[in-house]
């Protein structure tokens, strides 16, 4: 397989860092292996591109909606025709297995023809004046240049559901993708690049998240950032835009609940405790972190989830039996094992998994699917976000003493229930503090219609994706006409 070298989009044009400089990504599969060579990029390469996404925002905001649309209908031609290429790619480079990468892109194409159609949609309304010889209406105008940071785990999806909106409504855009998915990043700029948008319209710089990523957040010429990321990572950024007055979205952590009433359909629960909770190697801010269990059918509901983990083949992404690929770095494994061994050294107790797959040893970060059980609320295991493939079960007698549990984290992103009785529904989808409720169904997902986004600590508070998109990617103007 090849080795990319993936350089900057900044004006139109594909370039190198001002350093020269470049740092390999590697694959998560396969130790040593590199998926290519990234731009190791600076403040100079930041400052490049937002002058270019600056000059280029007048024509492009001028320009109609419907025009604007046209571009994204012919960037999702684009990725369509590339979809096995880019999809492959994806797997290398971050160990999601193919059939998920290739459902991902998919999803990518889907998502920029969506907003293309969304400039056929209205972008205003006509209020009743006091003044019966005037007019009164809102419109919608862009912020300007967007700064968009994104993370590894969803290298096509999430820069796509930012920057489609971002440009449908008017905006210019400058990308700083995550490094260990730099790769998949150019392969999809290649997409843009290649719809021919209007040169400074789409950049792209590549580099470390301290120093572009920082730099974006305070740039004076960027008018709003949208940031999916860390907890930690997020709050600075939120905090830097604040400081000079820009617009700021944040999607961040989760600590998802997935309650099994003691009426659930205990098959499909399971399936979505292992769907939500293994697939992509739990690296989702949607995956299900927490099973909460009737006592009554504990003990089955464990037998199933054991007997169906089992079945679940660790291996390299691109290979075609492979249910669950690796983590996506030595880091990302690291961080996964350390939770494991904290879990252990604290009382609860490993009822599956945890260690390394036999026969993969040396061969890639892979690691086995962990379930604990005998799991306190206190543990670190039942409150911090691992982002890997483990599930802390839990136990409860009474649906309000479920939805206790269920609550007591400080995110607040997405949680899931399965029951068949219409009072306990009703009782999550109220009481439930999440962002994101599903009812028999697993936590992680979201259609790209609708709005996504979390509530305490998971979220600054905006949504993503659907028409929501359009309330943090523009402004109301008032407009008041008098002949």
């Amino acid at each position: 397989m090849s080795t990319h070298t993936a350089f900057n989009y900044i004006g139109g044009e594909w370039i190198s860092s001002s350093s020269g400089e470049v740092e390999a990504s590697l694959n998560p599969s396969a130790k040593g292996e590199i998926v290519g060579w990234v731009q190791s990029s600076g403040t100079d390469d930041l400052n490049a591109a937002v002058l270019a996404a600056r000059e280029a925002q007048p024509i492009w905001r001028k320009l109609a909606a419907p025009a604007r649309g046209e571009y994204l209908f012919k960037a999702a031609a684009a990725l369509e025709r590339r979809l096995d290429e880019v999809a492959e790619t994806m797997a290398r480079e971050m160990g999601k297995t193919l059939p998920e990468a290739k459902g991902e892109t998919a999803r990518g194409v889907a998502i920029l023809r969506y907003y293309a159609g969304e400039g056929m949609r209205k972008t205003g309304d006509v209020i009743p004046s006091t003044d019966s010889e005037a007019l009164m209406l809102t419109t919608r105008v862009p912020l300007g240049v967007v700064g968009v940071i994104t993370p590894w785990n969803f290298p096509i999806a999430i820069p796509l559901w930012k920057m489609a909106p971002a440009l449908i409504y008017g905006n210019t855009v400058v990308l700083k993708p995550a490094t260990e998915t730099a790769v998949t990043a150019v392969k999809l700029m290649e997409c843009l690049a290649e719809a021919g948008f209007p040169a400074g319209t789409v950049n792209l710089v590549t580099g470390k998240g301290s120093v572009v990523g920082q730099a974006m957040a305070e740039h004076p010429f960027i008018q709003g950032i949208t940031f999916t990321g860390s907890n930690q990572t997020g709050k600075r950024i939120g905090m830097a835009a604040l400081a000079r007055g820009a617009k700021y979205q944040l999607e961040m952590g989760g600590k998802n609940p997935l309650i099994v009433a003691a009426d659930a359909d205990l098959d499909q629960a399971v399936e979505a405790a292992v769907n939500g909770g293994f697939r992509s190697t739990g690296q989702k801010c949607t995956a299900t972190s927490r099973v909460i269990i009737a006592n009554d059918i504990f003990e089955p509901f464990v037998s199933k989830l054991l007997a169906r983990t089992e079945e679940l083949k660790v291996g390299s992404a691109l290979a075609s039996d492979t249910w669950m690929g690796p983590c996506a770095s030595e880091q990302q494994y690291n961080n996964v094992a350390s939770y494991i061994r904290q879990g252990v050294e604290e009382g609860a107790v490993l009822l599956h998994g945890g260690g390394k797959p036999e026969g993969l040893d040396q061969e890639g970060y892979y690691i086995e699917p962990a379930i604990f059980d005998q799991v306190d609320a206190s543990m670190a295991i039942a409150r911090e976000e691992i982002f890997g493939p483990v599930l802390a079960l839990l136990r409860f007698d009474t649906i309000e003493e479920a939805l206790a549990i269920a609550n007591d984290t400080e995110f607040g992103l997405s949680a899931s229930i399965f029951t068949q009785n219409i009072a306990h529904m009703l009782s999550f989808i109220q009481d439930m503090d999440a962002g994101l409720i599903r009812i028999n169904s697993e936590s992680a997902g979201v259609e790209l219609q609708a709005p996504f986004g979390g509530m305490k600590q998971s979220s600054s508070h905006s949504r993503e994706q659907g028409q929501a998109a359009i309330e943090f990617f523009t402004s109301i103007k008032t407009v008041f006409i008098k002949s």
